[in-house]
């Protein structure tokens, strides 16, 4: 699998770390920055993760910050961009499961390295149940589009 990866100052160790976890799993990681503990804006590597997720260059992504709030709030502005912030296991395996998350977004500052790597495995290796939730899942598909055609109109009547 492809998977980009991100994160802020906060999230910088927790990803150099993680990357190398994925890696021996046998994924193959795309950083997408930052490249140091010096202070960034989130946003930036989140919108870089969630549009490669978004238009289908990678199958999966994963954003780290100090809560995984600010990166889940960015990605999940993108079409076809399910961000999920997962800092224990049950969330992450439901996130697959149910929501057939597409980006995990984790708080290096709420979990420790330990769990980080549990959950990172836990949700690469849990796959998306379909059944009911298919039908969940394109309701928000067409909440999506209403939203984006609602957009669309009110930019055509300015």
């Amino acid at each position: 699998m492809k998977i980009a990866i991100g994160a802020d100052h906060a999230g910088y160790e927790l990803k150099e770390l993680l990357s190398k976890v994925i890696t021996e799993i046998g994924h193959e990681i795309i950083d997408m920055g930052t490249g140091s503990s010096c202070s960034v804006d989130y946003p930036d590597y989140a919108e870089s993760v969630a549009k490669a997720v978004s238009d289908g260059t990678y199958e999966r992504g994963i954003l780290i910050c100090g809560t995984g709030i600010g990166m889940s709030i960015v990605a999940n502005k993108f079409k076809n961009v399910r961000a999920a912030l997962c800092n224990d296991l049950f969330t992450a395996k439901m996130s697959r499961l149910h929501n057939d998350a597409n980006i995990l977004c984790i708080g290096a500052r709420v979990i420790g390295i330990g769990l980080a790597k549990e959950i990172v495995e836990t949700w690469l290796n849990t796959p998306f149940e379909g059944n009911r939730h298919l039908k969940r899942l394109e309701k928000i598909n067409f909440i999506e589009r209403k939203v984006i055609n609602s957009e669309n109109e009110v930019i055509k009547r300015s």
